[in-house]
């Protein structure tokens, strides 16, 4: 089994803050995330002018400013992401960022981005799923909102691009903010593996560490989290978002259960082998038997340790001679 992906997903919690960005970055470094992921755009070339916030947006950001000011306010320009992108690689951690127009797209492959993400919002996209798959990059496409037809659609799109399925993985995703328990329809990932025999993984906007440590061991090998600095920092998404410590403790937790997977073949472990011995039974016998006299089920049983004869031989044991005389609780021999 391949090691689970885990993407830190910053996302726009910097708030427009290169200096809360480089923070971001380091925070996702120490938790032990593969990679750190924000989102690039051009306001203008990304929401109209009046385009209203969502209902999570209006509830956590209290204004009555559009989605376009909102969006404005937590834009970085490219350089700054050329400055993130020179920091990540300066610490070790892998830069991702979902472009959410085509220039900003053009402008993350100057970068060398090799995996591309495309957001919930782009998978009914088509002219935008057109472009990116014929990159033939690594393609992470999340389905929030969709169901399986706009899947399908999205990636046959990609496909006739010139990507190869083998290079996509489907996240199920749920793009409500934070998505309550009941909504989250885990199962829904084995069912988008199931149908279209592709990578699939999971972009969580669920409070708290649970479901994403249990994706993992319903075999998600992309995982994506929120995470932010600060909660109670100004902003749409810090709220539902995991502080430094609940994201590394979510990664020790998945990589926990990564451990626990193993290979799906069933036999002793390593571990276990050694107790092997104490903890199985063995044939021994009930009370004192003479030797010549019957082996039978009033003067045999079955007791621990495990080091005589297995309790599976009980019948080929019984009806035989004894050989010699046997003490009780002495192990018996054939």
């Amino acid at each position: 089994m391949k090691k689970i992906f885990i993407i830190g997903e910053a996302g726009v919690n910097h708030n427009g803050d290169l200096n809360l960005a480089f923070k971001l970055c380091d925070a996702a470094r120490e938790a032990g995330v593969d990679a750190v992921k924000f989102q690039t755009f051009k306001t203008e070339k990304f929401v109209t002018p009046a385009a209203e916030l969502a209902a999570y947006q209006k509830e956590t950001i209290n204004t009555s400013k559009t989605q376009f000011d909102m969006i404005k306010e937590l834009e970085l320009s490219y350089e700054d992401f050329i400055k993130i992108k020179n920091y990540c690689d300066k610490i070790g951690i892998e830069f991702l960022s979902t472009a959410d127009e085509e220039e900003s797209l053009d402008f993350l492959l100057s970068l060398g981005i090799e995996t591309m993400k495309v957001s919930s919002c782009d998978i009914t996209n088509l002219p935008y799923l057109k472009k990116i798959g014929s990159l033939k990059k690594n393609i992470i496409l999340s389905s929030g909102m969709a169901d399986m037809g706009e899947i399908e659609d999205a990636v046959d799109i990609l496909v006739n691009a010139g990507t190869e399925k083998e290079n996509i993985t489907i996240l199920h995703c749920n793009s409500e903010y934070p998505t309550p328990y009941e909504d989250t329809n885990l199962y829904a990932m084995c069912t988008i593996r199931d149908a279209f025999k592709m990578k699939v993984g999971y972009s969580d906007h669920t409070l708290g560490i649970e479901i994403p440590i249990a994706v993992a061991a319903l075999g998600a090998t992309v995982i994506e989290k929120h995470f932010t600095i600060d909660k109670n920092l100004k902003g749409p998404d810090h709220s539902a978002s995991l502080d430094p410590h609940e994201l590394e403790a979510m990664v020790k937790a998945i990589r926990n259960v990564e451990k626990a997977l193993g290979s799906g073949i069933k036999k002793p472990s390593h571990s276990e082998l050694r107790n092997k011995p104490v903890m199985r039974k063995s044939i021994v016998a009930a009370r004192n038997i003479q030797k010549g006299e019957k082996l039978s089920e009033t003067n045999l049983m079955v007791k621990r340790s495990g080091i005589g004869i297995s309790p599976m031989e009980w019948d080929k044991i019984i009806g035989k001679i004894a050989r010699r005389a046997f003490k009780e609780d002495e192990l018996i021999e054939e």
